[in-house]
């Protein structure tokens, strides 16, 4: 895949079929991105599970919030990614140790790592990144 540029097709789909979402970096703070966006994804219908070692066990926009991956339950279908470009190939190996590893990950706005993409995409994961859900929604889906 070209992470330089992304059909809108390819985009629009992995929207249109995602239901759950895992939101690692997520803020319990209304001033960061990462609070907006979940609220953003919240009012679109998506499920979202907010992941963040230093919150676990709290709550976020009244989504209880795990520590890491692996201590979600259910089957998600995205990891959306606000972490430095830098934690994703670490974050990838992590996701690739689930039992059942999600259809995308999705790196916001400047987290970006081809080596890290490729590696999940030869496991099969579409990979986004460098892109934010909250801006390609509502060019997209409406």
């Amino acid at each position: 895949m070209n992470h330089d540029a992304y059909p809108d097709y390819y985009l629009a789909d992995i929207l249109r079929e995602t239901k759950t979402i895992a939101l690692v970096g997520a803020s319990p703070k209304a001033e960061r991105p990462s609070y907006r966006v979940m609220a953003f994804l919240l009012r679109k219908g998506y499920r979202v599970i907010p992941v963040n070692p230093g919150h676990a066990g709290g709550t976020i926009l009244d989504q209880p919030v795990v520590g890491r991956l692996a201590d979600i339950v259910e089957s998600i279908d995205m990891v959306d990614v606000f972490r430095a470009a830098s934690a994703l190939p670490a974050l990838v190996d992590e996701i690739l140790a689930l039992p059942s590893p999600p259809k995308v990950i999705w790196g916001q706005l400047s987290v970006r790592d081809d080596v890290a993409a490729a590696k999940a995409e030869a496991a099969g994961i579409k990979v986004v990144m460098d892109r934010c859900p909250a801006i390609e929604y509502p060019r997209l889906i409406g």
